[in-house]
């Protein structure tokens, strides 16, 4: 029986057994080096989420007992399930994991020449793919998706989701640069390349304006929004246009897509090369 059915088994149970724990111990062993994802691209280049990965994660918190996580300290205690313990991590992974109070949780992957700035934090279930940095302050949230090459600048947020397991986290593509204190939340999918200016939020409730090619991107309901490959996404506004807004000049909050990726952006993104 492969891992997958084993652990939809194990999630009908009410009560564990030591080789039930040593099974969740395979399974976040598969998140750890990277074997199963809580989503993954096809083909097409479609995202989808695995369901089952998602279960057998929150199948963890319902197995673990909360336990003393501190570490030789009076002042600063940590306590968590202990089937969730900081993810095991030495110079053989060749992850440059900066002092100063990162963490990393077990059950998520992060590749060989990922830089950490302290302190961020990377949580149960993401995936952090090669040459990626994380700046001081980033979360990378439960199952989120991070490609190659990405930079999460200082503050940058990154949703993370575990409930309900259909739910699909969010996905930030390969070469994406992502300003400080942007925010991406509810599944957004960030396609290769795109730049992202510092304050910019993305949510499933927020239409993105290109004012390149005169179009607006939504969530449909059942997909999330995308921000195109390629595409510089800044802050910006539009008017209310009736109501108390429009009396009173009201705006709202409205990303825009004001250019497309060029060799003047490419070489304004190029500065970490500089930090390898």
């Amino acid at each position: 029986m492969n891992l997958q059915a084993r652990i939809e088994a194990l999630v009908e149970k009410t009560e564990f057994t030591d080789d039930d724990r040593a099974l969740f111990d395979e399974f976040k062993a598969a998140l750890r080096s990277g074997k199963i994802r809580a989503a993954e691209r096809d083909k097409a280049r479609n995202w989808h989420t695995s369901k089952w990965v998602k279960r057998g994660i929150l199948l963890g918190f319902r197995m673990g007992q909360i336990v003393e996580m501190s570490h030789d300290s009076d002042v600063f205690r940590f306590f968590d399930k202990d089937t969730f313990p900081v993810r095991p991590t030495t110079a053989f992974d060749k992850v440059r994991i900066v002092p100063g109070g990162t963490t990393v949780r077990d059950g998520s992957f992060v590749a060989e020449n990922v830089v950490m700035m302290p302190p961020c934090y990377v949580n149960v279930g993401a995936y952090v793919d090669e040459g990626t940095m994380i700046d001081s302050h980033a979360l990378v949230g439960s199952c989120a998706q991070i490609g190659k090459r990405v930079h999460l600048s200082a503050a940058a947020q990154i949703g993370g989701v575990l409930e309900p397991v259909n739910a699909n986290p969010v996905i930030i593509e390969d070469d994406v640069l992502v300003g400080g204190n942007t925010g991406i939340y509810e599944g957004t999918i960030v396609r290769e390349r795109a730049v992202l200016a510092s304050g910019v939020i993305l949510t499933r409730s927020t239409p993105l304006f290109d004012i390149v090619k005169g179009e607006i991107y939504k969530s449909d309901g059942e997909h999330p929004l995308e921000v195109p490959a390629g595409a510089v996404v800044v802050q910006g506004s539009r008017q209310i246009t009736k109501g108390f807004g429009k009396e009173n000049g009201l705006s709202i909050y409205a990303p825009i897509i004001v250019k497309y990726r060029d060799k003047k952006t490419d070489a304004a993104t190029r500065l970490e090369d500089y930090l390898r």
